[in-house]
């Protein structure tokens, strides 16, 4: 069977286990891909071929056996260099951890693997992964297979890249500020941020993570179908001991309303009409599908987003940002530069504190807002994908794109589930972001289904 690497990854799971193709067959032809659009946009920033080759091995061996198999059997998919995976080093897209390899698997990448997912290899991420475009000094430059002008998206913008080009079928991402909805967006996909908590995550080769990070940092799934974002979802969020913070929440959560906010402009955003455009056309496939359109105005968000930023870049404070200095990277110390110029106060142990006290009156704000009703769509950004490395033009534009990535930066900092639905694969990709009560991840599925079946299932990036 010609072009595997088209085939999403419950067509390929139900065809590698019903004997029709071989696990071999996918990963080789995978692989192939690979080699042929990889070198153009460096994507994946270390390769796994052989590894994936025995694995491929052992998943059509199990199938021989009459072993049980995994949600994702045979299934070729990529994880971001900053996560934990055995013999790998995790980079984080820095020349200072280039050699920092890790011993154990995080329990995303063993979840991965248990579900019969075979990685084919590890994917771009800007220095620090702080940035909503994907460049850095260690790895090098990741380019958009949709439309090179256009940013890939970050963090996650190598896993975005990778997915839409075929090279895999599910790409691992992980979101504090829009690393997982913004790549999907800009690379015509599908991304879920889901409810910190429902997957578990541990880097135990490396120092615990801070505050904002326990608080606002999940993996999560990119992918062409949301059909495959429920498989990489399912199949990542098995429990592990490793993280304390897991919570044992069924998927399933029972009745709710089809009541859907539709804010196309929330707290003042300045949306442009391309994208208004796409809420609006989101919004009818909802109603043909029986969803009760409200519009109101949701709970802050322009105040999530300043305490999220004083929040994040307080952990830069504790060396007074020696790591970003150290590491020398041109871009990420223009963004930090520029991100500490726009903190609305001193950061301060009163200042943390404040922060951390109001969080729990927002998030019960947006908690209650959720539970009335069911669902909220609005903008993943106010414009249509930026061009690439607009954000380090100069100062204007900095604040322009952050201003634009309003909700990405806010909806973290109360711990809502949120995911990016592709409206419009096309040559510049268009879509929307759908919001929902914590632990509801059900609902977004189920409305982002809805959309799909009338938008239609993004296609892999051909080349020109």
């Amino acid at each position: 069977m010609s072009e595997l690497w088209k085939l999403g990854a419950a067509d390929i799971a139900q065809k590698v286990k019903a004997g029709q193709i071989g696990a071999v067959e996918v990963i080789q032809q995978t692989l192939e891909r690979l080699a042929s659009v990889n070198p153009k946009i460096n994507a994946v920033v270390e390769e796994m071929s052989e590894q994936a080759m025995d694995e491929a091995q052992k998943r059509d061996q199990a199938l021989f056996r009459g072993e049980p198999l995994g949600i994702l059997h045979g299934v070729p998919v990529t994880v971001k260099v900053t996560i934990d995976q055995a013999g790998y080093a995790t980079t984080n897209g820095l020349r200072l951890q280039k050699n920092h390899r890790a011993e154990l698997d995080s329990p995303v990448v063993k979840n991965l693997k248990q579900a019969g997912a075979i990685i084919v290899g590890r994917t771009n991420t800007p220095a620090f992964s702080m940035r909503w475009f994907t460049r850095n000094s260690l790895h090098g430059h990741t380019l958009n297979p949709r439309n090179i002008a256009l940013t890939p998206g970050g963090s996650s913008g190598g896993a975005g890249a990778a997915t839409a080009a075929g090279i895999g079928t599910i790409g691992h991402g992980t979101d504090i500020a829009g690393s997982i909805r913004y790549p999907a967006y800009a690379c015509g996909l599908h991304g879920l941020r889901p409810t910190p908590g429902r997957i578990p995550s541990a880097n135990l080769s490396l120092p615990e993570r801070y505050i904002a990070g326990q608080l606002a940092a999940v993996s999560g799934p990119l992918a062409r179908s949301i059909e495959d974002i429920r498989l990489g979802y399912f199949a990542m969020s098995l429990e592990s001991e490793l993280d304390p913070s897991w919570v044992p929440v069924a998927h399933e959560l029972g009745e709710y309303q089809k009541t859907v906010v539709v804010c196309t402009r929330p707290d003042g955003l300045v949306t442009s009409e391309p994208v208004v455009a796409e809420i609006n056309r989101a919004a009818e496939s909802l109603e043909q599908a029986g969803w009760k359109i409200i519009e109101a105005a949701t709970p802050p968000l322009r105040e999530l987003a300043v305490l999220q930023l004083r929040l994040w870049f307080s952990e830069f404070m504790l060396d007074g940002g020696r790591a970003i200095y150290e590491e020398g990277d041109a871009d990420a110390i223009f963004v930090y530069e520029q991100g500490m110029a726009m903190l609305d106060r001193p950061i301060s142990l009163e200042s943390l504190m404040e922060t951390l006290q109001r969080r729990m009156y927002l998030a019960r704000q947006w908690q209650q807002f959720l539970s009335k009703n069911s669902l909220l769509l609005c903008p993943v950004s106010a414009e249509p994908p930026f061009k690439d490395m607009l954000d380090i033009q100069s100062v204007e534009d900095f604040r322009s794109v952050f201003e634009a990535q309003l909700t990405q930066v806010a909806l973290p900092f109360v711990g809502v589930p949120a995911m990016s639905v592709c409206t419009n694969a096309n040559h510049i990709p268009l879509g929307v972001q759908l919001v929902s009560a914590r632990f509801r991840e059900d609902i977004l599925l189920d409305a982002a289904q809805a959309i799909e079946d009338v938008c239609g299932k993004s296609q892999v990036a051909e080349e020109d």
